[in-house]
C-alpha cells in the first residue's frame, strides 16, 4: 500500500518466544504442561510479592510512579550506588532496545558473542548498525577475541555474564585481563540477568568497577529469580550521565504500579531469594548425575537451565516432549542445532522430564535396531 517502513525494519527476523502453556494445551489437547522452555522461576514469587499486588489493587485507576522512586531507592541501597545511577524499563529487552536507541548510529559496530541473547542483535540493526559477532570458546565467550575486535567503528560490546542460552560466566581474572583495553569511547555492558544464580565464587563483582569504568553499563532483571517475569520489570545501573540519556529515551510509565510495587517487595524478601538460589543449585547436580546415565553431553551453567545436547535431531526431541506435555526451548532456534536449553524446574518437573528423555531416547533406539 505504498508504506515506507524502514529499511532497518525490513531486515529484522521476529523474535521466536518459547511456546506458553496454553497454546500446547490447546494445540495438543492436554491438560497438564509443564513449561521448561523460558527460564522461568518454578517457584513462582515470593509471598511478600503477592501480598503486595493484593494491595497495589486499590491503585490501579491511577498513573505509576514516572519516576519509579521507591523502586530506585530500593535497588541502589541493595547495591550500594546512587539511585540516580538506576535506570528502569520493561525488563532487559526494553532496556537493551533503549541502549542501542541512545547509542547507536548507522554505520556503527556493535560486538557481541555468536551464540548469545539474539536482542543485542536485533536491538544494533533495528538502528542501522552492525553486528559483529565473535565465535566462542569452550561454548563461553572469547572475551579476549571480543576485545581484539574493537575498531575505530565500535559502539558497544555486550557481555551476557552467565551467558544466555549456554549458561557459562567469565570469570573475575578474565575481565581483569581485558578490561584496560576497552576505549574509553567504546560502551561496554555486562548483562547479569541470572546473577542471583551464580555458583561460582570467583564471577567478577561489576558494580565496584562504575566509578572507574565510567563506560560500563549494568543490565538485570526481575523476570528470573524474582519470578516476576510477567510483570516485566529490568533495570541497570551506569553512570549519571548515561542514566540521564536513558530516562530520557525510555518512556515515563514503562514501569506499570504493579511492577513497581513487586519489584520492591521482591528485593527486600531476601530469604525467598536464598530459597530459590539453593533449590536452583540442587536440582542442577541431580539433573547432572541424570544427563550423565542417559548419556547425554551437557555444559555446566551457572544460571537456571542447562544446555544439553539432544542426542538425536532436537526439533524431533522437542516435538516428541511436546506430545508429552514438557515444553523445551530447543537448540536450533539459538544457534547451537544438535542441544537443547531447559529450565531447571521443581524436582517434581525435572523427574518428569527424565522420565520423558528416558521413553524418547530408548524408543529411537528400538526403531534404530528394528
Amino acid at each position: 500500500m505504498g508504506y515506507c517502513i524502514r529499511e532497518e525494519v525490513l531486515g529484522l527476523e521476529r523474535y521466536v518466544a518459547g511456546k506458553p502453556i496454553s497454546e500446547v494445551k490447546r494445540e495438543l489437547g492436554l491438560t497438564e504442561v509443564i513449561k521448561l522452555a523460558s527460564n522461568e522461576n518454578p517457584l513462582g514469587c515470593s509471598p511478600k510479592v503477592k501480598q503486595a499486588l493484593k494491595e497495589a489493587i486499590e491503585e490501579a485507576c491511577l498513573y505509576p510512579d514516572a519516576s519509579n522512586y521507591e523502586l530506585k531507592e530500593t535497588i541502589a541501597k541493595k547495591l550500594a550506588v546512587k539511585s540516580s545511577q538506576v535506570f528502569c524499563g520493561t525488563g532487559s529487552d526494553l532496556l537493551i532496545r533503549a541502549i542501542c536507541s541512545t547509542f547507536i548510529s548507522p554505520g556503527d559496530e556493535s560486538i557481541m558473542a555468536e551464540v548469545t541473547f539474539s536482542r543485542y542483535d536485533a536491538g544494533t540493526k533495528l538502528m542501522g548498525g552492525k553486528s559483529v559477532f565473535v565465535p566462542m570458546k569452550n561454548h563461553g565467550l572469547d572475551v579476549d577475541k571480543m576485545v581484539d575486535s574493537i575498531t575505530a567503528k565500535t559502539k558497544i560490546i555486550w557481555f551476557c555474564n552467565p551467558n544466555n542460552p549456554t549458561g557459562t560466566i567469565f570469570r573475575k581474572e578474565d575481565l581483569e585481563r581485558i578490561i584496560s583495553r576497552i576505549p574509553e569511547n567504546v560502551i561496554f555492558i555486562m548483562d547479569e540477568a541470572y546473577i542471583e544464580y551464580v555458583t561460582d565464587d570467583q564471577y567478577p563483582d561489576s558494580i565496584s568497577l562504575l566509578d572507574k569504568y565510567p563506560n560500563l553499563i549494568i543490565l538485570r532483571t526481575f523476570s528470573k529469580a524474582y519470578g516476576l517475569a510477567s510483570l516485566r520489570c529490568g533495570y541497570g545501573i551506569a553512570n549519571e550521565e548515561f542514566t540521564n540519556y536513558l530516562n530520557t529515551v525510555i518512556g515515563p510509565f514503562d514501569v506499570n504500579l504493579f511492577a513497581q510495587k513487586a519489584a520492591v517487595a521482591a528485593l527486600k524478601d531476601n530469604e525467598y531469594l536464598q530459597l530459590v538460589y539453593e533449590t536452583n543449585r540442587q536440582e542442577k547436580e541431580k539433573l547432572y548425575i541424570e544427563f550423565k546415565r542417559l548419556g547425554l553431553d551437557y555444559i555446566e551453567t551457572n544460571a537456571n537451565f542447562i544446555m544439553a545436547a539432544s542426542k538425536l535431531d532436537d526439533k524431533l526431541v522437542f516435538n516428541e516432549l511436546l506430545k508429552r506435555g514438557i515444553i523445551i526451548r530447543p537448540g536450533y532456534l539459538l544457534g547451537m542445532p544438535g542441544w537443547m536449553r531447559i529450565t531447571i524446574g521443581t524436582e517434581e518437573q525435572n523427574k518428569a522430564l527424565i522420565k520423558a528423555l528416558t521413553e524418547i531416547l530408548n524408543e529411537q533406539a528400538l526403531e534404530v535396531a528394528n
